[in-house]
């Protein structure tokens, strides 16, 4: 745990009065597991230096889950833990495959002779070790090197995921956030079991990763030169700027790989592109007329790509190669939201390509976009994800749809057939308020949503049951028009993350829900 991320625990213990009891409560885990049985509390399992971690599994995704055992004994007792192949007396950490539990999900057994880890895959046996994280006292982690020893309570964990989805979205354009930062939020992901980080990489206020094919995407897209001061009021006259070479894209990748998290990037198309436009105005309706600049304020530009040239599809695919290179996951978001269309009505290029393709409007023009670019990954091996806007129009049956406008389009995409994943912004949307008192919080976007609102979501909500499975999981997103440092970017996320964590892992039931309870074991 980073020095920052634990001042900041500290910070959030304080101000919810905790008592020690609780602290110390084995039952405060987050998210919620399944099942949980406490065994006899007069006993206990004694944690120290000497303990051995005893596993056969040797592939590469166990050792990634090991060296979370090994970080855990460095932060407590100074050094990693032991390993050995056979079980040798007791005070052993016993790590066993087992087919029959679900995927990602692990049962965890603590005796007063041993820890016994079973699961699937080495994903479950990295989130028992968290779980066993949360165990640990919190004060364990603020004590010196020279701690002897940590009783843990006896108990008996089932614990397996709802969502196969669930994840995090942070916007790295509006304010850029350096590799460290980004680590340490892959941390809190993995810590509260959350398994995507979706990175969002371009936009109107700036284009965050190198693409060797186009370096002016970086040279001088990355680069606005000011950023306007509250709400649109002024220009602050400091250029601003910051980008992610493919090395530091490369060592993310392989860092959130280590924690079992997959990152899902996003590359904004059609709209969202001045930063992209600003680099290269062929890319425009009005080419070099255009002027394009990187923008220098908040809100939705009407300067978009051009859908009617060649040249521009033969741009997205070529970023979206190298995109592809370095992001091994499944699903390449496109973006697709709040794409004005008023440029494509004046534009010849998209007019032509309107009626040769028999479209009936702009709208359908977009579909035509999307439909195209999606082929393009398909045929690559990928899957399109995007905002809800590209139901507009039509949208192909693999399309996954991101719903954010509320819940309406993605129930309207389950009803179709298409996968889902849940983020409206009236519950999941974290750079909104979550206190009504607090001054740094007066320049938010958007309203008030307090930790209750975002624990009180129900991703099925007006779904049939047979509508339910198309519902992937659920994401909290993260806009950064208002955050600037790192500290502010924890506390947005911080602890209504946890909320959509375990509405994600546990999906606890509407009938079984019980606000005070959660708000508990946030603390």
């Amino acid at each position: 745990m980073s020095k920052r991320i634990l001042s900041l625990v500290i910070a959030l213990v304080a101000t919810m009065s905790l008592s020690t009891a609780q602290i110390h409560n084995a039952k405060n885990i987050l998210p919620k597991p399944t099942k949980i049985e406490m065994g006899n509390s007069n006993s206990k399992f004694i944690l120290s230096p000497t303990t051995k971690v005893v596993c056969k599994l040797e592939d590469k995704s166990m050792k990634y889950a090991l060296n979370e055992l090994n970080k855990l004994g460095v932060e407590l007792f100074g050094k990693a833990f032991k390993k050995g192949t056979k079980i040798e007396g007791a005070n052993n950490i016993i790590i066993r495959k087992e087919n029959s539990i679900k995927e990602e999900g692990y049962h965890l057994e603590i005796t007063p002779e041993n820890i016994i880890i079973k699961a699937k895959s080495a994903a479950g046996v990295f989130y028992a070790i968290q779980t066993i994280k949360q165990i640990v006292p919190v004060q364990a982690y603020e004590t010196p090197i020279d701690l002897k020893s940590l009783a843990l309570p006896l108990l008996t964990i089932n614990d397996a995921p709802h969502f196969g989805y669930r994840g995090f979205m942070l916007d790295c354009s509006r304010h850029f956030w350096d590799v460290e930062t980004i680590k340490e939020m892959i941390d809190i992901l993995a810590l509260h079991k959350m398994n995507r980080f979706h990175w969002h990489l371009t936009e109107d206020q700036g284009w965050r990763i190198e693409i060797k094919k186009y370096p002016l995407l970086t040279k001088l897209g990355s680069l606005r030169e000011q950023t306007t001061t509250g709400h649109n009021e002024g220009l602050d006259g400091i250029p601003y700027g910051g980008y992610y070479t493919q090395k530091d894209i490369k060592e993310v990748v392989k860092y959130a790989q280590e924690h079992f998290v997959t990152i899902v990037p996003e590359i904004e198309i059609p709209g969202h592109s001045l930063g992209a436009l600003s680099a290269y105005p062929w890319l425009g309706c009005e080419g070099e007329k255009g002027n394009y600049k990187t923008w220098a304020y908040w809100g939705v530009s009407k300067q978009i790509a051009c859908a009617g040239k060649e040249s521009t599809f033969e741009f997205w695919e070529n970023v979206l190669e190298e995109v592809m290179d370095l992001f091994p996951g499944e699903y390449i978001h496109i973006g697709g939201d709040e794409a004005p269309r008023d440029m494509w009505k004046e534009c010849p290029d998209c007019q032509k390509r309107i009626k040769e393709n028999n479209l009936k409007n702009e709208a359908e023009l977009q579909s035509y976009v999307n439909n195209r670019i999606e082929k393009f990954l398909n045929a690559n091996g990928r899957k399109l994800i995007g905002w809800d806007e590209i139901l507009e129009g039509g949208v192909s049956q693999g399309a996954t749809i991101m719903s954010w406008r509320g819940t309406e389009g993605g129930i309207a995409a389950a009803k179709k057939g298409n996968t889902v994943i849940m983020t409206p912004g009236s519950y999941c949307y974290l750079d909104y308020r979550q206190t009504t008192d607090r001054k740094d919080e007066l320049d938010s976007n958007g309203s008030y949503v307090p930790l209750r609102k975002s624990y009180s979501f129900n991703p099925y909500d007006q779904l049939a049951p047979e509508e339910r499975k198309y519902i992937m999981g659920v994401q909290g997103n993260l806009w950064t028009e208002y955050v600037t440092t790192p500290m502010q970017l924890q506390y947005k996320a911080l602890p209504r993350l946890g909320a959509i964590a375990e509405i994600g892992w546990s999906n606890p039931s509407p009938e079984t829900k019980d606000a005070e309870e959660f708000i508990g074991r946030a603390k």
